[in-house]
């Protein structure tokens, strides 16, 4: 599939950042809707999003707590809540130029998945883990 492997290159140079397995990186960009129903074992990208939640939240956790020792514990979590939302997480590979690498089945591709918020930075968090 040389159109994939180009998008993964030119994804690998946005990020400034080569995979050394790439396929960790094609299962990222692969949602559900890809591999269901095509007989296929095939990986998709949920449990790397769970992965990449974490890492974010730990990230972003100590940036907050190392950077900012005037805030409590309360407003660390608004703070963190903010920079990790769906909505951030979307603009963020929105700049990447993410949803033009996703894998998608045929519904979601007809029903504007590139678009969606949630499966857009659902594959941010993905490519994080």
């Amino acid at each position: 599939m040389p159109d994939m492997q180009q998008a993964l290159s030119t994804l690998e140079q946005t990020l400034q950042y080569a995979f050394r397995d790439r396929s960790l990186l094609e299962t990222a960009l692969t949602h559900t809707s890809f591999v269901k129903g095509d007989g296929k074992r095939q990986t998709h990208n949920e449990r790397l999003e769970f992965l990449g939640d974490a890492v974010l939240e730990l990230c972003v956790s100590e940036h907050l707590y190392c950077t900012h020792p005037e805030l409590q514990e309360g407003a660390m979590t608004r703070h963190r809540a903010r920079l990790v939302c769906e909505q951030a997480l979307y603009s963020a590979a929105l700049a990447l130029g993410i949803p033009k690498s996703l894998r998608l089945g045929n519904g979601e591709e007809l029903t504007g998945g590139r678009n969606k918020p949630s499966i857009v930075s659902d594959a941010l968090e993905a490519i994080i883990g």
